[in-house]
């Protein structure tokens, strides 16, 4: 299956390579909303999620731009939270190398890890071309014990929430070391906006007039250092709080922010124990697969 262009408008076009990872979500993005998802970048650790009225199950998509075994670990710690998970890869002609050469045998690996496999060729003159090598299997997520599928459970809810929350996709997929706008900045960048426009003003006024129900443990939290505390119950802005106001103007042109009250819970990202059930499953299946194959 192919995205945007078919190969045939796209004979003698020359490829060319990327040099970041985050170039790969801009064709990913409207690849699946011509699918119909509505896509948000960077929630709860995951590059891209998307959610479609027709679906219950999030889409997920991690993202690099040389396929290798910490995206493969990363597709199945999302597996935990969605069964409808993809990898996003560049594919580039020019590459060497065995990996970016044997797509059939990593494709092969994705499908029986039940993992989707795409890849994204980016071309100098055309529009990049995406290509499906294989679609997620619909399984349900990998559960083992109760605990662990409560677990899931309560994940899937977080990412959900998180991605509600936010009024927009103000961020880029694969993005490392930048500021993230989270559905928590998103509420202190509304009270910070009231803020402004009143001089001065108490937890419970920004919270009528801005909708933030969290308004006073925003203030007093004050986790980004934007508020001030004159007096009891008075709060002003800082000189730091304006300038994040500058830097995020175009996020708050958006007035049709929905209402919600903040309930931020943190991902307790299993490391150790998770992480070696999902090495040893890879390898068993990646065993198997060469063994089926004749190549051990």
């Amino acid at each position: 299956m192919h995205g945007q262009i078919p190969d045939h408008f796209r004979k003698g076009a020359r490829t060319m390579a990327v040099q970041y990872e985050t170039e790969l979500y801009s064709p990913v993005k409207a690849f699946f909303e011509q699918r119909g998802f509505d896509v948000k970048a960077e929630v709860r650790h995951c590059d891209l999620v998307g959610v479609r009225s027709d679906q219950e199950e999030p889409l997920i998509v991690e993202m690099k731009k040389t396929f290798n075994l910490s995206l493969l670990l990363q597709g199945m710690q999302r597996l935990k939270l969605s069964p409808f998970v993809y990898l996003a890869v560049e594919r580039n002609r020019s590459k060497r190398g065995a990996v970016n050469q044997r797509w059939s045998e990593l494709t092969a690996l994705c499908r029986q890890l039940g993992l989707g496999l795409l890849t994204v060729t980016f071309y100098k003159t055309k529009a990049p071309l995406i290509d499906v090598l294989c679609e997620p299997s619909a399984q349900p997520p990998l559960t083992g014990r109760n605990q662990v599928a409560r677990k899931s459970g309560i994940r899937r809810k977080r990412l959900l929430k998180e991605f509600d929350e936010r009024s927009g996709d103000y961020n880029t997929g694969g993005s490392t070391r930048r500021q993230l706008v989270t559905a928590y900045r998103e509420k202190a960048l509304r009270v910070a906006s009231a803020l402004r426009t009143n001089g001065e003003a108490s937890p419970a006024t920004l919270a009528r007039q801005t909708g933030v129900g969290s308004s006073a443990a925003i203030l007093q939290k004050n986790y980004y250092g934007w508020f001030e505390r004159l007096s009891r119950g008075k709060y002003i802005l800082t000189i730091k709080g304006a300038q994040a106001l500058t830097e995020h103007a175009h996020m708050l042109e958006d007035n049709d922010m929905i209402e919600r009250t903040i309930n931020e819970l943190d991902v307790t990202y299993s490391v150790s124990g998770e992480n070696k059930d999902d090495l040893a499953h890879i390898a068993e299946t990646a065993e198997q697969y060469l063994k089926n194959t004749g190549h051990i």
